[in-house]
């Protein structure tokens, strides 16, 4: 009878039962149905219940505004006015201690330091400084964390990047979102657990790629889904146009009985699954089109957006999305925002992404807090790394760019049991940090932990290795949580 039981457990083992599914990318969104019905049954690897938090979280769900190419910290978040009046002497061998150096400033034998052209004021009862750029996210600095003391080892893009949606520098690993998904499951049976929404800016953009929102060796379950900006949000979604909402219904419903035929003989879990994965395809073709349909939000939350949120793809139509999706039960939206990578007429560049993103992201933060949503949704905004303090190549004062820098940078985060005011200092050079460094593992472990769960036992074993987003690292920053 035990021998019987333990059988009978391993094969409703949640993480049995679904790799055992093929999945495309078509119905990796329709998946999503099975993860809050579906428990874990015990184990001889692992007791790990998933679908369920750990202990209390403060936040249910999470909203990631990723600002792709890495923002200039020192233009928007980290006021120095010693660089400003050390313009165009050469950064201290004692400051820079031999950081390592990307490409294109390699063959650089000065660095010449240069502080930013914009005006800073302080703002909030923490005092927080925020630059002329952002006067939307100035004005609800009391709702913000803005923490200046990330640091990260990777110093280009691809695998800074990697980095901080998987928590590796290497490929083919999950991504926060996905773990999320397997730590927690949906809240929404008719909606993916992961969404992900693109945009890009004028400046100058790096890639995004699939690799970012990808499940790794997480069932395919948990893959984030791409919603897009044209006639079909998620493709191979809608019926064909010979194909009614009756026939789709029959058709299903004559599939799903040769389905059942077919469980009796051969027992296979798969089966029950493409039956259940069907039936979340028929209703996410009314609520994907309900949640995308932006004509009936009132004109004072297109007055709070800006007009662009009418504009399908721009980052401000992104924004509001994400808080429909988020509203709506998707436990992990992630939005990437292109054109960030300030290399070159950085002033420039940078006006016009704050343009793009500064009044969006502020409205996001204060139509989550007028809905009472953002004490349960955790927000976050930020890049890979930061930009140096010194020049790359020639420049004027008013016309200069910067190169990446991973000693220390700037992020914010609201919502969702985060302790507002200002974490961290770097040193009066903006190279190096002075107080509370926060690494990228550290950062990850405090996320999740916010949403309820233990970094250390969220693990998945993977060719015979246990794997966790925080590697083998990690610690919560407490000071960061209320």
């Amino acid at each position: 009878m035990q021998k019987e039981i333990l059988e009978h457990g391993l094969n409703m083992n949640r993480r049995r039962f679904l790799s055992r599914m093929s999945l495309g990318i078509g119905s990796v969104a329709l998946g999503s149905l099975l993860i809050p019905d579906l428990f874990s049954g015990s184990s001889e690897e692992e007791m790990l219940m998933t679908g369920l938090p750990h202990f209390a979280p403060k936040a249910k769900r999470i909203i990631y505004l990723f600002q792709n190419g890495a923002p200039s910290q020192l233009e928007l978040f980290d006021y120095k006015p010693k660089l400003r009046e050390m313009f165009g002497q050469d950064l201290p061998e004692s400051i820079r201690l031999g950081q390592r150096l990307t490409g294109m400033t390699a063959n650089q034998t000065k660095f010449p330091l240069a502080g930013s052209v914009f005006d800073f004021k302080q703002y909030g009862r923490a005092g927080a400084w925020f630059s002329e750029l952002l006067p939307h996210t100035a004005s609800i600095a009391d709702d913000l964390c803005v923490i200046k003391t990330l640091f990260t080892e990777a110093i280009n893009h691809d695998p800074a990047l990697t980095f901080f949606q998987t928590g590796a520098q290497v490929g083919n690993r999950p991504s926060m979102g996905s773990w999320l998904s397997y730590g927690l499951g949906s809240e929404n049976k008719n909606l993916p657990a992961f969404c992900v929404l693109l945009s890009k800016g004028k400046g100058n953009g790096q890639g995004v790629y699939s690799k970012l929102w990808t499940n790794g060796f997480l069932d395919s379950i948990h893959q984030g889904v791409q919603f897009s900006s044209g006639e079909n949000p998620v493709l191979y979604l809608n019926n064909h146009e010979s194909i009614s909402k009756d026939d789709r219904r029959k058709m299903l419903d004559k599939v799903n009985e040769l389905n059942e035929e077919s469980y009796k003989e051969f027992g296979d879990p798969e089966i029950n699954t493409k039956i259940q994965q069907y039936e979340m395809a028929y209703r996410m073709q009314t609520a994907v089109p309900e949640i995308t349909d932006m004509s009936k939000e009132p004109e004072s939350i297109i007055k709070l957006y800006g007009p662009e949120c009418l504009v399908p793809g721009t980052y401000a139509a992104n924004c509001l999305l994400a808080r429909k999706l988020s509203e709506n039960g998707v436990r992990f939206v992630q939005l990437y925002h292109q054109g960030w990578d300030g290399h070159n007429n950085l002033p420039g560049e940078i006006r016009g992404q704050c343009k793009d993103t500064d009044q969006a992201s502020a409205a996001l933060i204060t139509d989550l807090k007028q809905r009472g949503l953002l004490d349960e949704t955790l927000v976050i905004w930020g890049g890979e790394f930061g930009r140096t303090n010194y020049c790359q190549g020639s420049f004027t004062k008013e016309n200069y760019g910067r190169d990446h820098h991973p000693r220390c940078f700037s992020v914010w985060m609201a919502g969702g049991g985060v302790k507002p005011g200002v974490y961290g200092e770097t040193d009066e050079f903006g190279y190096n940090i002075a107080k509370d460094p926060v690494h990228v593992h550290d950062f990850h472990a405090t996320v999740l932990n916010l949403m309820g769960l233990n970094h250390e036992q969220l693990l998945f074993k993977h060719l015979g290795r246990r794997y966790r987003l925080t590697d083998v690292s990690g610690k919560i920053v407490k000071g960061l949580i209320t």
